[in-house]
């Protein structure tokens, strides 16, 4: 028979978020698979759990996905974990998981922390409704159109980025959503310098701007609500009326 992949979910920050469960697991599967071995081998290290650990990345995912397909067809148990939450989410776990069920291979998942689930309770802003976007895409294009659609969101917005292009993609958001629309910022999530700031988009943008944004970051987003929708199409029906008699 074929083994397992398990999912294994691991700390966002502080390491003692892990699950019992997860802990036992990683210490009876044949192997795990890390994004990064070395930060892996850390909380490893701190559990005294002693597995065999390979790669499996964004830039080696279709070679060793193919070789990790091959040891679970032979029967092997494989955990698969991230460098921090949940496998999948914003890395190249979901294409492991589409390559199993493709070949027939029990999928299955053992919980853990997950930063856009901490971020959205701790933003305080509406949680009945939300949509994660993650990381922006890189391509142009592809971002504008995106943005675009955020622009007409009423759902609460959540996305992931890193420090050094905080600064940028506030100020994409001032731009496409209005400089005072609300987000939440948030860093160092679970850790001891757990920080969150609640501000207009511009406001984000004046402090990033004095203060050097560090760490990796969650933007909570408050979504557009239907009063404001309904006084910017007012405004709009406005406008081409003026212009149409101009």
């Amino acid at each position: 028979m074929s083994g397992t992949l398990y999912l294994c979910g691991t700390p966002i920050g502080n390491l003692e978020d892990i699950s019992y469960r997860v802990i036992e697991l990683l210490k009876t599967v044949d192997m795990i698979a890390a994004e990064d071995t070395r930060h892996t081998l850390h909380l490893l290290n701190h559990f005294e759990i002693h597995k065999p650990l390979t790669s499996y990345h964004e830039h080696n995912k279709q070679a060793k996905g193919l070789q990790l397909i091959e040891k679970l067809q032979q029967g092997s148990n494989i955990a698969l974990v991230t460098d921090a939450g949940m496998p999948g989410i914003s890395d190249p776990g979901a294409d492991l998981v589409k390559l199993c069920y493709k070949n027939d291979i029990v999928v299955t998942v053992v919980p853990g922390a997950s930063a856009c689930i901490i971020a959205l309770v701790l933003s305080g802003l509406d949680t009945r409704r939300f949509v994660f976007e993650g990381f922006l895409p890189a391509d142009k294009k592809e971002r504008r159109m995106v943005l675009q659609s955020l622009s007409k969101e009423h759902r609460t917005m959540l996305l992931y980025e890193a420090p050094h292009r905080l600064l940028h993609t506030l100020q994409e958001l001032s731009e496409t959503l209005g400089e005072d629309r609300i987000a939440v910022t948030m860093r160092e999530l679970t850790k001891k310098y757990e920080q969150r700031k609640k501000d207009t988009l511009k406001g984000h943008i004046a402090y990033y701007t004095e203060c050097t944004p560090k760490g990796e970051f969650v933007i909570a987003i408050e979504g557009l609500s239907f009063a404001q929708q309904k006084k910017d199409e007012q405004q709009n029906y406005q406008l081409i009326s003026i212009e149409q008699h101009m």
